[in-house]
């Protein structure tokens, strides 16, 4: 299952930050479990909803696109209140470190200015033709779907 946890880009800065947000609604499919009677978004969720952000800033910084972003690591990360439906979580996150294509990054994700997750981690970037050259058609497809996302994100 994928999950889309990034609703809209507000702010960009390439080498830099980034502010996005996720409306929490009832319609999200995990909210049935997770908690029947007291739907909250999952921690990990929230976590992932800063990933997520954080590899729209890595892919607008690199100064050539990668088709693949995979998360390397995770570290302190603090949970702090609930993300209940209806709310919207606004997560910024902050590009603390970039080599080759490897990025660190810090973030926190906030309802109504107070703290839900927060934490730091990792990111690399590669295309599948790095690894695969055979299947270089295979990264510029993902690229076109990836620059139609991110169009779609920042309208």
């Amino acid at each position: 299952m994928e999950f889309r946890l990034i609703d809209r880009i507000l702010e960009l800065e390439p080498g830099q930050r980034i502010l996005a947000v996720k409306n929490l609604t009832l319609a999200e499919q995990y909210l049935h479990d997770h908690f029947p009677g007291f739907p909250v978004m999952p921690g990990v969720l929230m976590l992932e909803a800063m990933i997520q952000a954080g590899a729209w800033l890595l892919r607008e910084t690199l100064p050539e696109p990668k088709s693949i972003i995979r998360l390397r690591s995770v570290r302190a990360v603090r949970y702090g209140s609930f993300v209940r439906p209806g709310d919207q979580l606004v997560v910024a996150v902050e590009l603390k470190k970039l080599a080759d294509q490897a990025a660190q990054f810090s973030g926190k994700g906030k309802v109504n200015e107070a703290v839900a997750v927060s934490g730091r981690f990792a990111l690399t970037a590669y295309n599948v033709a790095d690894r695969r050259p055979e299947l270089a058609e295979l990264d510029q497809n993902l690229l076109q779907c990836l620059r139609r996302e991110y169009l779609r994100l920042t309208r």
